[in-house]
Order: structure tokens, then C-alpha cells, then sequence
């Protein structure tokens, strides 16, 4: 989920993004107020369970939590040492297991921590501050007892997740048991109303209604979906118009909920963007791509993790832009730099004659800031020269202009049956990324034996075939067999659409 430019207005006339507001918030809401009042520790532990460490990671780098007085992380549900003299900043979920925990380290004749100043991610429950109450001794070692109200992970600038990576199965899965996909529910719409709660914004929530919301039809626990969430939401709102300080008593902006059932196609296909093609064909832990590096010592090569984040100005740059065109503009920056850089130059004329003792001089002078520039920009050329390898190795810029023509119109079963024979070398995940596509523009072409057949011919299992038959589940009901049940809904088999096409390449 994203956000526009003009979110956080009503934090100031300085435009900030979602991340830095997320930052100060962790940084100076809770952090920086630990040192207040009767704390005499200079030093702090700072404890945590683990969604709580991600929210901070995402925010947060270790200096800036160092530099706010902690000198220890700790894990919530790890033994540790007691420091009796330092006090305690946690920051955890408001659930029971965490609750107990904390209750048992500040409890009895020798607590782990002098004090404690605890904020909780999200709103507890009054049943567990009751609990909390009941421990007179815990009470007097309370420095802090706070909802920070902040429970997502901030992504990148303008973007956002809730970290519930199994909603789709939750939420889709089994409509006889709904148990699991309303506890998800409750848990995404608590986690998006703290988006809200930091950037001190009030919008009016629109949803799409289920279609048949009557009482002559059956409403299932999918058709309901967008209007559960919204309500969710719309409650957590409503108690922050009574709890948090300065919030918005009337709307200041929209929230638009949508579900997958719009578009089943967005998540399939491939997306030929720097910042998509780097998150689908390389093995990245979220946004940390690992690469190997040549050893000072001379020995093998060393493995070096990078972060791609905006605080990079070559990622910032290049991220939403098309593939081939981040490649042809990574070289001619490569190129530029080398022309204009006196240390590249004199590398570079190096290879074909003895440097001199001045050209020595002059590279040494201009050595630390060609490290840095030489090092961020070799290391996208080098990122984006595997991305365009793999692309070779698996032909995907020939599936990919399949793949566009079927979502256009522009292609058929027949031309999906053609790719499939003549690409024999063709990876399991890629044929059922395209049969996913078939499904979703035409979904009468995998009923039944046409299905079989097109199993066969791919040379999947059925196994994988539930997998594209799953997909069924997130259309709906269908008015026609034509329309079939998960199909786009845009007649786009019916008309041609290529004026509207960019080109693939």
C-alpha cells in the first residue's frame, strides 16, 4: 500500500514522508521520552518481541537508536542478564504472552531492570492492563505506559505492509471455516488504522460493497471481505477521535480498500521495472541483496549485503524504470564517470602503460570520493547485468510479450498451446505464471478436458493445476460462463486494445 505525496500534512508545514514520520516517532515519541522524568540510567535497554524489531529495522538504523541512549537490543523471549542499575524501554505487541514476560522480569525482590517504560505497538486490552495493575511492586518500577500506536512496516518512503503474508490462503481459503480469516481481518484493520495514527490523518473509508448484499442471495465471508476490513478500521479510527491527542475530528483524507478479486493478474505477470525484476529474478531477503566483493586480503572473494532504499540515489533514480532502460542509462553513466573522473581515467589508461609518478598523485587525490561513487555505481551494473542474464537464460522477454498479448487480447489458447511446445525448457514456475494469466482473461479454456489437455501439454502435475484452479476462488460468482469465474471482467478477449500498448522492448 502507498501513499501520495500530500500525506502528512497535518504534521506540519514541512512535507515528510511516511518513513521519517515513522522514524521520529520511534526515535523521539518513544525513545528520546525514556529519558525524562525520574530516569537516572544514561544507558538503556531497548526490548523487543519480533514484529516489533521489523517495525523498527524498516524505520530505523542501529546508530540512530545508539545515539538516543540504548546500548543494548534485546529479545523479549531470550534469556537475558539481569542489569538491575539500567532501565528498560519495551516495545512490544499488546498480547498476553507479552504481557507475562514483562511481568516476570519486573516482578519480585530482583527485578532484570531498574525501571521500565513500556509502549505498546498497537491498543491492549483493559483486561491486560488490569493485570498489569494487580502487581503492586510492578507498578511502582512503571516509568512509562504508553500505546505508540504504530504496528506496519515502512517499506520505503510512500509505502507500507501489515506482514500478513498469509492472508490470501486465510482470507480465500476455506469458506467453511472463517475463524482464521476474521482474526486476520481484525489484525490488518488495527494495522493500517496505526498508518493513520502516525501521520494524524482522519480519512473517510470507501470499500466496494458485496454484490450481493440482499436478502434473497447468499453472502459469503469473500463477498464480505472489503466491508469487514473497512468497519475495522472505521472503529480503530473512532477510538483514536477520543484517545490521541490532536487527532483529526473530521475527515482530512481518503482510504480506498480494495482486494485481490480486482485484479488477479497484478501479481503474476511480470513486471519488467528495475526495482520488480530485482525482487523476482534475484534471491533478495526483502530489500537486502547479498553479492560477493574481492578480498583486501587477497584471498576469495567476500560476500557483502547492500540495501536498495532510497538512501541510495542510483536506486531512487533508476527503480520504477523500465529494465532496459535502467540498463542503457547504468552504462551511460558508467561511461560519463570514467570520461570525467580523473582517478577512472588514469585506472583506465593504466591497463595499457606504467602509471607515472604524477598520475599516481592525482589518483591518490581523487581516491576517496571515487571509491564511494565508483562502488554504488559498479554495484547496480553489476545487479542489473545479472537481471538482463537471467532474462536471456530463461527467455522471459519472449513469455513476457505472451504474456502482455493475452492480457491485451491480443493472444489466445492457441498461441499459449504454440509457446508451451516450442518452449520445452521452460521453468515450472513460469508455466504456471502463464496459465494463471490464461485463467484469469479466459477462464472456459481450463474447464474440464481443456484443462487436462493443457495440463499435458505443460507437463505439470495436478497438483500444480489446484494451484491455477485456486484462483477461482477469488472471483466470485459469475453472472454468464463466458464471463467465468475469475475472468478480468473487461471483455478484453472480445476487443483489441493495441493502440493502448506500449511497446514490450
Amino acid at each position: 500500500m502507498s501513499l501520495s505525496d500530500s500525506d502528512s500534512s497535518s504534521y506540519g508545514g514541512d512535507h515528510k514522508n511516511l518513513r521519517q514520520i515513522s522514524r521520529e516517532r520511534l526515535l523521539h515519541e518513544m525513545l528520546r521520552s525514556a529519558k525524562t522524568g525520574d530516569s537516572k540510567s544514561t544507558w538503556k535497554v531497548l526490548i523487543m518481541d519480533k514484529l516489533t524489531v521489523k517495525i523498527m529495522s524498516y524505520s530505523c538504523k542501529m546508530a540512530d537508536i545508539t545515539d538516543e541512549g540504548v546500548s543494548l537490543v534485546e529479545d523479549i523471549y531470550k534469556r537475558r542478564q539481569p542489569l538491575p542499575s539500567m532501565d528498560a524501554i519495551y516495545f512490544i505487541q499488546p498480547n498476553r504472552e507479552n504481557v507475562i514476560m514483562f511481568l516476570s522480569d519486573m516482578s519480585g525482590r530482583a527485578p532484570l531492570y531498574r525501571k521500565a517504560f513500556v509502549f505498546f505497538s498497537s491498543p491492549i486490552s483493559r483486561e491486560l492492563v488490569n493485570d498489569i495493575k494487580k502487581d503492586t511492586r510492578v507498578l511502582t518500577r512503571i516509568g512509562a505506559l504508553r500505546e505508540m500506536n504504530l504496528e506496519y512496516f515502512a517499506i520505503d518512503n510512500q509505502g507500507f505492509i501489515t506482514n500478513n503474508e498469509r492472508a490470501l490462503e486465510e482470507l480465500f481459503g476455506d469458506e467453511e471455516n472463517n475463524r482464521k480469516g476474521v482474526a486476520c481481518l481484525n489484525v490488518m484493520a488495527n494495522r493500517i488504522a496505526t498508518v493513520f495514527a502516525s501521520l494524524r490523518e482522519y480519512p473517510s473509508v470507501r470499500f466496494r460493497a458485496a454484490k450481493s448484499l440482499d436478502a434473497t442471495t447468499m453472502t459469503t465471508f469473500r463477498d464480505l471481505i472489503p466491508t469487514k476490513l473497512a468497519a475495522g478500521v472505521w472503529d480503530c479510527l473512532m477510538k483514536y477521535k477520543k484517545t490521541i491527542p490532536n487527532f483529526p475530528q473530521t475527515e482530512t483524507c481518503e482510504l480506498l480498500i480494495l482486494e485481490r478479486s480486482v485484479d488477479q493478474i497484478a501479481p503474476i505477470i511480470h513486471e519488467w521495472t528495475y526495482d520488480a525484476m530485482c525482487h523476482d529474478l534475484l534471491n533478495m531477503e526483502g530489500n537486502k541483496y547479498v553479492h560477493e566483493v574481492p578480498s583486501r586480503s587477497g584471498g576469495a572473494p567476500e560476500k557483502k549485503e547492500v540495501l536498495l532504499e532510497d538512501h541510495d540515489p542510483i536506486w531512487l533514480e533508476l527503480r520504477h524504470a523500465h529494465i532496459a532502460d535502467a540498463s542503457e542509462r547504468l552504462h551511460e553513466k558508467m561511461t560519463n564517470f570514467i570520461s570525467k573522473n580523473k582517478a577512472a581515467q588514469i585506472q583506465q589508461g593504466s591497463r595499457d602503460g606504467e602509471m607515472s609518478t604524477r598520475d599516481l598523485q592525482r589518483m591518490v587525490q581523487a581516491l576517496p570520493q571515487y571509491s564511494e561513487q565508483i562502488d554504488k555505481l559498479s554495484l547496480h551494473v553489476e545487479i542489473a547485468g545479472k537481471i538482463n542474464r537471467i532474462i536471456r537464460e530463461l527467455g522471459l522477454r519472449e513469455l513476457g510479450q505472451l504474456e502482455q498479448d493475452l492480457v491485451f487480447g491480443d493472444a489466445g489458447m492457441k498461441d499459449v498451446i504454440k509457446f508451451l511446445t516450442t518452449k520445452e525448457d521452460m521453468t515450472r514456475e513460469n508455466k504456471l505464471r502463464l496459465l494463471m494469466i490464461l485463467a484469469a482473461v479466459y477462464p472456459e479454456k481450463l474447464e474440464g478436458e481443456k484443462g487436462l489437455n493443457l495440463m499435458k501439454v505443460a507437463k505439470l502435475t495436478n497438483e500444480d493445476m489446484n494451484a491455477v484452479s485456486n484462483l477461482r476462488m477469488l472471483g466470485g460468482p459469475s453472472d454468464t460462463k463466458k464471463t467465468g469465474a475469475f475472468s478480468l471482467k473487461f471483455d478484453l478477449h472480445k476487443k483489441k486494445h493495441a493502440a493502448r500498448k506500449a511497446p514490450f522492448w
